[in-house]
C-alpha cells in the first residue's frame, strides 16, 4: 500500500474564536445544567467545592496536554503523544479509546435531542427526530471545517449568554438587588449544616463531576487546523479552563444559597428550580431550549473529534488508509460518514434496547475518559523529560511545578479510578472501561503478530506536524 497522497490533508479553516467557543462548546453542556442536580443533592450546600476540585484537575491536565501540544502541534494531539512517549501501543489504545468514547456520546446525543423534541412534536417518534439531527449535524461536517467552528461557535455562544445571564440575575437576587429579594444566606447553612452527608462525598462526586467537564480537551485536536496551532492552543487553555471554573463553581455557588439543597430532585434542572425561585416566567421552557443547543453542540463536536481522529490514526496505520481520504475542502469524507454509521447504529439500539445494549455502552464509555486523561498525564510526565535534554527551546508553554505537580494529578486521577471500583454504583463502569482497553489491547497485539511482512506502522516522527501535514501510512 502506497503512501497517501499529499493532496490529502487538513486545511487550516479554524480561527481563534472557534477554538475558543468549540473547548467550551465540548464542556457546558446537560452535565452542567441538568446533571449537577446529582452532584448538590450528594454533597449538599458545598458541591461547589467539588467542581472546584474537579476543574482544579481538568485544568492541571489541560495545562499538561498543552505544554506537549504547543511545543509540538499534532492533528493527533494526545494520540500522538501517548505514541512518542510509550510507544505504538500507546497511540493505538489511547486513540480507538477516544475515538470509542465519542462515537457512543454522538449517538446518545441524537437520541437525548430527539426525545427532548418529541415532548413538543409529541407526533414525531423519537428515532425519526434523533435520525433528522445525525443528518444535520453530519451535513455541517461535511461542507467544511469552517462551517463546522461556525456552527459550534454559535451553538456555545448561546450557552456562554444563558450561563452569563444566568449568573448575572441569580447573583442580583442573592444580593438583595432583585425586585422582592432580600439577602439571605440561611440555605446555605440549614437543612443539615455544610456537610449533612459528611466530608468524603465532596470527594466522591469527583467521580460524577469530572465527566461533565469533558470536552475541553478538543481544542488540541482542532488546533492543528488552526493558522496557528502553537498560538491558538496557548490562548484556548489560558483563557477557556479559568472560565469553565468559574461558570460551574460559581453558577453552583449560587443555586445552593437560592434552593435548599435538599429540595432540588437528582435529574430534574436545579437551574430551573433557581429561576422558579426569583420568579423568572416560562423558565422551564426557556432552560430545555438551551439544553437542546448544549445537545446539538456537543454532537456536532463529536462528529468533528472523532473522525479527525480517524484520519490521524488512519494516517498512522490503526485504521485503514481510506480514511485519510478528504475532499477539495479539507473535509475527511469517509471519516465522518463512517463516524455516524456507529451514530445510527446507537440510535437504533436505543430504540430497540433502551434499558440493556444503549445502557451498556454508556456505562463502558464512563472509565474511558478517565483512562485516557491518565495517558496525557504519563505522556507529559515522560516527553518533558526528553524534550528538556534533547530539544528545550521547543517548552515554551510548560506546565507549572514539574514533575510533582503533574505527579500528584496522576496520583489523583488514579484515587478516582480507585473509587470507581469500591462505589457499586460506579464499579460496573470501571470494569467495563477496563475490558474496552483489554479488548483493544488485543487486537494491537493481534494486529501486530499478523502483519504482512514488508508492512510496517509508520512511526510517529517527534517533529511537529501541523495544519495541512501530510498523512503517513503504511509502506510497501
Amino acid at each position: 500500500m502506497g503512501a497517501v497522497p499529499s493532496a490529502n490533508q487538513l486545511k487550516p479553516g479554524l480561527k481563534q474564536r472557534h477554538l475558543t467557543m468549540l473547548s467550551l462548546g465540548g464542556v457546558i453542556g446537560a452535565g452542567l445544567f441538568v446533571g449537577s442536580s446529582a452532584i448538590i443533592s450528594q454533597a449538599g450546600p458545598l458541591a461547589f467545592v467539588t467542581y472546584g476540585l474537579t476543574g482544579l484537575i481538568v485544568l492541571l491536565v489541560m495545562r499538561m496536554l498543552g505544554e506537549m501540544a504547543a511545543a509540538k502541534p499534532c492533528s493527533g494531539s494526545f494520540t500522538d503523544y501517548a505514541r512518542m512517549a510509550w510507544g505504538e501501543w500507546a497511540g493505538f489504545s489511547t486513540g480507538w479509546l477516544y475515538w470509542y468514547f465519542w462515537v457512543i456520546v454522538v449517538g446518545f446525543e441524537a437520541v437525548v435531542g430527539g426525545q427532548m423534541i418529541n415532548k413538543w412534536i409529541p407526533s414525531i417518534p423519537v428515532w425519526v427526530i434523533a435520525l433528522a439531527l445525525m443528518i444535520v449535524m453530519t451535513a455541517v461536517n461535511l461542507l467544511s471545517v469552517g462551517a463546522f467552528g461556525e456552527a459550534e461557535y454559535w451553538f456555545a455562544g448561546i450557552k456562554v449568554v444563558a450561563i452569563i445571564a444566568f449568573i448575572t440575575v441569580a447573583t442580583l437576587f442573592v444580593l438583595g438587588l432583585w425586585p422582592g429579594a432580600s439577602v439571605d444566606f440561611s440555605n446555605f447553612t440549614e437543612h443539615g449544616g455544610l456537610l449533612p452527608s459528611g466530608l468524603a462525598t465532596l470527594f466522591v462526586g469527583v467521580v460524577v463531576v469530572i465527566f461533565s467537564m469533558t470536552g475541553v480537551e478538543v481544542v488540541t485536536i482542532a488546533a492543528a487546523e488552526s493558522a496557528e496551532p502553537a498560538r491558538a492552543i496557548r490562548k484556548a487553555v489560558n483563557s477557556v479552563v479559568f472560565r469553565i471554573l468559574a461558570f460551574f463553581v460559581t453558577s453552583t455557588f449560587l443555586i445552593v444559597v437560592i434552593v435548599p439543597w435538599d429540595s432540588i430532585v437528582p435529574g430534574e434542572s436545579p437551574f430551573v428550580a433557581a429561576l422558579d425561585r426569583i420568579g423568572i416566567p416560562g423558565a422551564a421552557d426557556l432552560l430545555n431550549l438551551v439544553i437542546l443547543v448544549a445537545v446539538l453542540s456537543v454532537l456536532n463536536s463529536g462528529l468533528y473529534t472523532s473522525s479527525r481522529l480517524l484520519f490521524v490514526m488512519g494516517g498512522r496505520g490503526d485504521a485503514p488508509a481510506w480514511m485519510t481520504t478528504t475532499n477539495k475542502r479539507g473535509v475527511p469524507v469517509k471519516g465522518i460518514l463512517s463516524c455516524t454509521v456507529v451514530g445510527y447504529g446507537c440510535v437504533v439500539l436505543a430504540a430497540l434496547f433502551p434499558d440493556t445494549v444503549f445502557l451498556f455502552l454508556i456505562n463502558a464509555s464512563g472509565a474511558v475518559f478517565l483512562f485516557v486523561y491518565l495517558m496525557i498525564c504519563i505522556s507529559e510526565l515522560r516527553l518533558r523529560r526528553r524534550w528538556e535534554r534533547e530539544e528545550p527551546t521547543v517548552l515554551q508553554f510548560r506546565m507549572w511545578l514539574y514533575p510533582v505537580l503533574p505527579i500528584l494529578v496522576t496520583v489523583a486521577i488514579v484515587a478516582v479510578l480507585v473509587s470507581m471500583g469500591l462505589r457499586d454504583a460506579n464499579r460496573i463502569e470501571l470494569v467495563q472501561g477496563i475490558a474496552v482497553w483489554v479488548a483493544l489491547t488485543v487486537i494491537y497485539l493481534i494486529r501486530k503478530k499478523t502483519r504482512k511482512p514488508g508492512m510496517r506502522s509508520e512511526s510517529l516522527p517527534d517533529t511537529e506536524a501541523g495544519a495541512g501535514m501530510p498523512v503517513q501510512t503504511l509502506n510497501s
